[in-house]
């Protein structure tokens, strides 16, 4: 099964303000994710209140990405950012 990975313009904004080295880490996540959300270097896990629907992957210590699955083989990253700028 192929995985497709897609962005909205949002998170797009968010991760180009990121540093490179974010960057670049958050790409070996992705992969990682494809091969299986259940990796403990991830921690997946489902979101509650306004970001409801969302799962959280952590990309570096600090910095979250925030996705959702659209049907069983879309990937669909909405947010990124640090703990505080996400759930302030």
């Amino acid at each position: 099964m192929t995985v497709s990975i897609e962005y909205h313009p949002r998170f797009k904004k968010q991760y180009k303000k990121l540093p490179s080295s974010v960057q670049a880490r958050f790409q070996q996540r992705i992969k990682l994710l494809i091969i299986g959300p259940d990796n403990p270097t991830l921690r997946v896990h489902a979101l509650k209140a306004e970001y409801k629907g969302y799962l959280s992957m952590n990309v570096t210590g600090d910095i979250l990405a925030l996705f959702y699955y659209e049907g069983t083989n879309v990937v669909v990253f909405g947010f990124i950012g640090t703990h505080s700028q996400l759930y302030g």
